[in-house]
């Protein structure tokens, strides 16, 4: 993703719902000894990637009572140029059969045959990433290339991401705790759907976790979440009212999660100079460092929300959880892996920085 903007002049990623109508798959089961696979549910209805293909998402079956959600990343679009993909432009991951949305691909949390992974033995579900929209939108945009070309692209995340959730709740009824993360996109969504959780699940821990979205301190964001009807279709919140949307921020789905939710424990994972988030900001006509506008919101979230917790690790890389430096970062003493796990398991983490020791 990092060289895929270069030619972009432009704005930038900041990266209870309409159900489908088909019948969930059922449950995932793992025959004993054996090692756990993915499977690709085609939940149909109303869901859609951004040019009109079908949309599928994954899931590893494991122990009923503890269910990982996790909201994968992939970029995004807001014009025609960006969100043609005959036009090469790569600003976001497309389809959902893509490389970038197969976790059997991917290391971290998604290797099985690590003996440290915070989730081995858990139920996994892989939300795939294909609308342009940080999971959130709901409607069907009409954008023009810079040629002139006409097209439509369906902002469908939320449809996409309640198929899934539709198929949680109906193949895993009375899970104790469920983990709702995402990472670069995904994160900038995961608070909102930790809430939309938590609403069904009201006797279970439900703990939140985002990687890589913590440094977008713009003015463009409510742009862009007006553009993807971000606002449409949204569950009957009053906390939702309290903010407006003339000014609404990323950060603001973790004070409207947490004013319904306080109990909820919050988390967010970021490197100090993400060059990925660094790109994006600059496309928004941001020039600051995003080590000190990351600093800034993280400051802001931890005065608001009691229960949030983040971990700053040095370096330019972009999210966590997909890669096998889950493994290897540690920061102030702290293994990435062992914070991961505490909050997986519920227990309360403190704040990591590697100002401690110097974020170069």
């Amino acid at each position: 993703m990092r060289l895929m903007f270069a030619a972009v002049a432009a704005l930038t990623l900041l990266a209870g719902c309409k159900a489908a109508e088909e019948k969930p798959a059922s449950v995932i089961a793992v025959p004993a000894g054996a090692p756990p696979a993915w499977t690709t549910i085609a939940p149909g209805g109303e869901t859609l990637c951004a040019t009109g293909t079908p949309y599928s998402f994954h899931v590893r079956g494991g122990d009923a009572s503890r269910v990982m959600i996790f909201l994968n990343g992939g970029g995004a679009c807001w014009s025609g140029d960006l969100c043609d993909p005959s036009l090469g432009a790569n600003a976001y991951t497309p389809f959902a059969e893509m490389d970038p949305n197969n976790p059997a691909k991917m290391g971290g949390v998604f290797d099985a045959g690590n003996a440290e992974n915070p989730f081995t033995g858990w139920t996994q579900v892989f939300v795939s990433y294909c609308t342009g929209d940080s999971h959130l939108g709901a409607v069907e945009a009409a954008y023009t290339t810079s040629a002139g070309k006409q097209l439509t692209i369906h902002h469908r995340g939320k449809a996409n991401v309640q198929s899934a959730l539709d198929w949680v709740y109906a193949n895993y009824p009375a899970p104790s705790r469920v983990f709702v993360g995402g990472g670069s996109a995904g994160a900038i969504a995961s608070p909102f759907y930790a809430g939309v959780v938590a609403d069904h699940y009201p006797l279970a821990q439900i703990v939140q976790y985002g990687g890589g979205a913590g440094g977008y301190r713009a003015g463009a964001v409510s742009g862009l979440l007006e553009t993807w009807g971000a606002f449409t279709d949204m569950p009957d919140w009053p906390e939702l009212a309290t903010f407006d949307r003339a000014t609404f921020k990323t950060e603001d789905f973790f004070r409207i999660t947490a004013a319904r939710h306080p109990a909820m424990r919050m988390h967010q994972f970021n490197n100090v100079d993400d060059e990925v988030q660094q790109m994006f900001l600059g496309l928004m006509g941001v020039s600051d460092p995003v080590r000190g506008l990351m600093q800034a919101n993280l400051g802001d979230l931890a005065a608001d929300v009691a229960n949030f917790r983040s971990y700053s690790a040095a370096g330019e890389d972009h999210t966590l959880l997909r890669y096998d430096r889950l493994y290897t970062t540690e920061t102030d003493g702290v293994r990435a892996v062992d914070w991961v796990r505490d909050i997986a398991e519920g227990q309360e983490v403190r704040s990591v920085s590697c100002g401690a020791e110097g974020c170069n």
